[in-house]
């Protein structure tokens, strides 16, 4: 059969071509998929080629294989094109969305699945305005389909009906998402007009239900009777959540209370019945295999049961204060919670995670979360102090104590068995329960115990302290005693909080779990285990000192101990505990120093031993944290840890989340090493190198650039030692990251500032030259903070270096004409602008002359008079002047105008009887008056002269910290005064002027008498 011919198609696309393509597409030789899917590509550039796509997928004739690759292919790339008009002309838009709907008799699952997810991506963009009709379409096919599945006019009805529900569900699905208004009102309609329809086709197509017999499971019909109102009560439950949603937690739709109500009440009594029927159905057909169609039955009936529970747990968790007033609510939870203890009466076999078994785990585990949640309104106490009529009883707070503890919480022999298989991997696991807790059963038991524990510890404290000084004090070695210690202890650490003054933990440690910790027994390692994680939780809970000795004697040994009775995973779980108690926020690392070899060398072991990569990112936090918080006692260890981290970055190839941890573990290291801090260059380098190659620099730049940061902030030396590459060889890479990377460029911006604080002269006379151009190209595309940044990196560079190394470099570059150019321009904001004055007025500090040179060659290059760059830079400086708020700033500004000034130049000189007096006169003022009341109490601080402290908190603790305020207090803006530098420029300026007599003729014969006169008494002044 040859290929379908499109219907009225421009011939832009051929339908031959396509339909040979995706033929080569669904083969199985490599080449020819690979080929095809290539000009797969290059055909849906073409248009109509969607159109012919989906064609070939709804032509029956057709290989079943083509028609699924075709439509996969339309589902994945048309859907997000569908808005281009070149693409999807409206004519066959048209053409396609009506074709959506030929698919409702189609007997192929896949097929089906891929059509409803398209008509649901369609209708979010189309539905109602461009594809009115959708929903009565939809609708009146469900309609059509009941009728004739019941009267027998429609030979495939049940097919049909079956696949518009789909259809539908996936489109309600999509709506239900939509936050955006006009999304919410089309919501609204669908659930005013379907509400009705739909509660009535579920009444209907469930009426069979009641009546299901062992025999009638392994009917076909019974297949399909389950399916369909499955499908129609998924529709309804969808629209219930969100009509709940919209008028408990929105505020709006209340006219949809009544009937969410009643559909609740309605689907509280159904779940108990259907439920009820099942333990009955599953009872009666005894132990397993079935056949297909009984096996198929049961599982559509167990999934039909728990998506009443999925219904019930979204409307609890999305509004839990209105959930427990809804009619039946208590009834229906401790009709769940029976459930649970029901469970328990019958063999373990009973309880698993099954479809075909009497008490599924997963219908459990909904019953405990509901359970859990619904607590609260049975507190003794009310939110607001009052006391509850309704509360449950001492017996039954007990009874579920008992079971939790005996039943659910123990290990089970399929967890002892994924113990031994891999113990790595049952750690991992445990891991993920703690946050997954409301789909496995045995954390999700642990939180009802917890929560019970808060409502009523009148009952539950009194109830474990008895218990467990019964298990404590025996000594049973047999495995069922060991598992309900484990259990107990389990149950300890969960309610240690609401324990602690009940149990005396200190005591425990010292008198028990010290000897327990020492048993050889091989079965003794469950309790093991379990004692490492009590530890950590007790340390977290404060509800056991971090800094007593018995405790790290307990971990290090189970942490070590490779002997008899312990294995991988108490080692693991001893790791994680350490982690816990050394982040503790009263530990004190001078009572863990003695331990702390062991601890680093165990932890260094275990990350190379472990096999599977999430066990070693676990191990790799501990030891981060363990050299955190010891800080400089880290440092004769160093070797240890540092020697096999190249081996593991290796091994780890693209597990960028474990290279990120051991990144972060060099820079923990790094940190630490406060009197070595040269020692690691050789490791630190290479493995920034790394981080910037393709494909690692997307995963590891940001924890590489926090290595490169705290490798230059802690070291006293760019060069490397012994041979070995130094930070110096990593210039040229920051260099190109400055003027490409702009994701980051804060943080760029601040390592460029710690290469230039730690040698300057020697990274200028590297490279001045690029590393401006990377300032001049990141600055054009920045964002006004990181300008802000950059600036204040170019003003500390020209504070620090000599001139002769960078003068060149900044006209060379383009930097010095950008920044007169910006200043023209005037179009940033003024704290921004204010940024490039001080940064002219630092080169104009620096060096005068070589400012003269920079604006003359500037006018040269652009051919243009001298006056024409003179006059932004004078103009932003005055008009800039009162947005600077820190004085420090204000006496910069006022040094560089008085430099130029001096230099007898007559644009500036043209500014001083006005702009330039009125400028130092305020700074003059600020400086007189912050004097004058430090004198009145000398305990004040100059405000124009805070301590570096004060000024800048970063890297603090770090020889970066020394250096910059070592710059900060010489800095010749803190250390000059400012009325005895303006006075000597003045002097230079009468000089380069032919004397005072002309510069007084020139250019202050127009000032005012009284503006000159403050200039010279603050001149002739005691002022700093």
């Amino acid at each position: 059969m040859g290929p379908p011919t499109a219907q009225a198609i421009q011939a832009t696309v051929s339908p031959e071509e396509l339909y040979n393509v995706l033929c080569g597409a669904a083969s199985q030789i490599p080449d020819q998929v690979k080929a095809s899917t290539a000009r797969l590509k290059e055909l849906f550039d073409i248009p109509g080629a969607y159109d012919v796509l989906q064609e070939i997928a709804a032509t029956k004739s057709l290989p079943l294989q083509v028609r699924i690759q075709a439509i996969i292919q339309f589902k994945n790339a048309a859907t997000g094109h569908w808005r281009s008009r070149k693409l999807f002309p409206p004519e066959h838009k048209a053409r396609i969305r009506e074709r959506c709907l030929t698919f409702l008799d189609e007997p192929d699952d896949i097929i089906c699945t891929c059509n409803a997810l398209i008509v649901a991506k369609i209708a979010r963009q189309d539905y109602p305005v461009s594809w009115p009709g959708l929903i009565q379409q939809l609708v009146g096919t469900i309609n059509t389909s009941v009728e004739g599945r019941y009267n027998g006019t429609i030979p495939n009805a049940g097919l049909i009906l079956r696949r518009s529900l789909e259809v539908l569900n996936y489109v309600l699905k999509e709506y239900a998402g939509y936050k955006m208004l006009t999304g919410v009102k089309t919501m609204g309609q669908l659930v005013h007009d379907l509400l009705q329809p739909l509660q009535a086709h579920y009444v209907r197509l469930s009426s069979f239900i009641p009546s299901l017999t062992p025999a009638s499971l392994g009917q076909p019909t019974t297949v399909e009777n389950l399916r369909l109102a499955h499908l129609v009560f998924k529709s309804l439950s969808r629209l219930t959540f969100w009509a709940y949603h919209r008028y408990t937690c929105c505020n709006d739709y209340k006219d949809l209370e009544p009937w969410v109500t009643e559909l609740f009440k309605i689907s509280a009594v159904q779940l108990q019945a259907i439920s009820e029927l099942r333990i009955g159905l599953v009872s009666a057909l005894g132990p397993e295999p079935y056949d297909l169609h009984t096996d198929n039955s049961l599982s559509l009936l167990t999934r039909h049961v728990r998506i009443f529970g999925k219904l019930f747990r979204r409307m609890q968790r999305d509004a839990p204060s209105y959930f427990v007033t809804l009619p039946m609510c208590g009834d229906l939870v401790l009709y769940y919670w029976s459930k649970v203890v029901q469970a328990t009466t019958g063999s373990t076999d009973q309880v698993e995670d099954s479809v075909t078994v009497v008490y599924p785990v997963r219908f459990l585990v909904q019953g405990m979360a509901l359970f859990k949640d619904s607590l609260a309104q049975w507190a003794p106490k009310k939110k607001d102090g009052s006391t509850n009529d309704r509360v449950l009883s001492k017996e039954f707070v007990e009874d579920a104590v008992k079971i939790l503890v005996t039943r659910f919480i123990p290990l089970d022999p399929a967890d002892l068995e994924g113990w031994m298989e891999d113990p790595e991997e049952w750690v991992n696991a445990e891991e993920k329960e703690n946050d997954q807790w409301e789909y496995e059963i045995r954390p999700c038991a642990e939180r009802v115990l917890m929560t019970l524990a808060a409502q009523y510890p009148q009952f539950v404290r009194p109830l474990i302290e008895q218990t467990f000084g019964q298990v404590v004090a025996s000594n049973a070695m047999d495995l069922p005693s060991i598992i309900q210690k484990e259990a107990l202890y389990c149950a300890v650490g969960r309610c240690a909080v609401r324990l602690k003054d009940s149990i005396p933990f200190e005591q425990w440690l010292d008198t028990a779990l010290v000897a327990e910790a020492q048993v050889t027994d091989h079965n003794y390692a469950i309790v093991k285990r379990r004692i490492a994680w009590l530890l950590g939780k007790l340390v977290a809970d404060e509800c056991l000192n971090a800094n007593n000795p018995k405790l790290w004697q307990v971990l290090v040994h189970l942490l070590q101990d490779e002997g008899p009775g312990s294995d991988a995973v108490v080692r693991l779980t001893a790791a994680t505990a350490i982690r816990e108690c050394v982040d503790s926020l009263n530990f004190d690392a001078n009572v863990f120093a003695p331990f702390l070899p062991p601890v680093v060398s165990v932890l260094v072991k275990l990350t190379a031993e472990a096999d599977t990569l999430e066990a070693k990112r676990r191990i790799t936090d501990s030891l981060n944290t363990v050299i955190e918080r010891a800080e400089a006692r880290i440092v004769p260890l160093m070797g240890i840890v540092a020697e096999p981290i190249p081996r593991l970055w290796t091994a780890a190839a693209e597990d960028w989340l474990f290279k990120a941890c051991l990144l972060g573990t060099v820079t923990k290291l790094v940190e630490s090493a406060k009197e070595h801090p040269n020692s690691l260059s050789a490791l630190v380098v290479p493995l920034v190198r790394e981080c910037f190659n393709s494909p690692a620099q997307m995963h590891l730049d940001e924890d590489a650039f926090a290595l490169w940061q705290a490798a230059l902030r802690n070291t006293t030396t760019i060069d490397g030692v012994n041979g070995a590459p130094g930070l110096i060889d990593l210039l040229p890479l920051i260099i190109q990251q400055l003027s490409s990377n702009l994701d980051v460029l804060g943080t760029i911006v601040h390592i460029v500032e710690s290469y230039i604080l730690l040698d300057a002269p020697r990274i200028l006379q590297m490279c001045a030259l690029d590393l401006l151009r990377a300032f001049d190209a990141a600055i054009k595309q920045a964002t006004l903070v990181n300008v802000k940044q950059m600036m204040s990196a170019l003003s500390l560079m020209f504070q620090i270096s000599p001139s002769g190394l960078w003068g060149e470099a900044l006209h060379v570059s383009g930097l010095f004409p950008a920044f007169v150019r910006v200043l023209e321009e005037d179009k940033l904001e003024t704290t921004v602008l204010a940024e490039y004055v001080y940064v002219i007025a630092r080169i104009a500090v620096a060096d005068r002359q070589l400012f003269l040179q920079l604006v003359s060659a500037m006018a040269a290059a652009q051919n243009v008079k001298e006056e024409l760059i003179w006059e932004p830079i004078l103009n932003q400086w005055w008009n800039r002047f009162d947005n600077m708020s820190e004085p420090r700033l204000r006496k910069l500004t006022a040094m560089g105008i008085a430099n130029l000034v001096s230099t007898g130049r007559p644009e500036v000189l043209d500014r001083l009887s006005t702009e330039i007096c009125n400028l130092w006169i305020d700074v003059f003022g600020e400086i007189k008056e912050a004097q004058e009341s430090a004198n009145n109490d000398p305990g004040l601080t100059l405000y124009w002269d805070r301590p570096f402290e004060q000024t800048f908190t970063d890297a603090e603790g770090t020889h970066e910290f020394q250096r910059r305020k070592a710059f900060f207090e010489s800095d010749p803006v803190r250390t000059t005064p400012l009325t005895v530098y303006i006075g000597a420029r003045l002097r230079e300026a009468e000089a380069a002027c032919g004397g005072g007599a002309e510069l007084q003729t020139r250019y202050l014969a127009k000032a005012e008498p009284l503006l000159l006169k403050q200039i010279w008494d603050a001149l002739n002044g005691t002022l700093p």
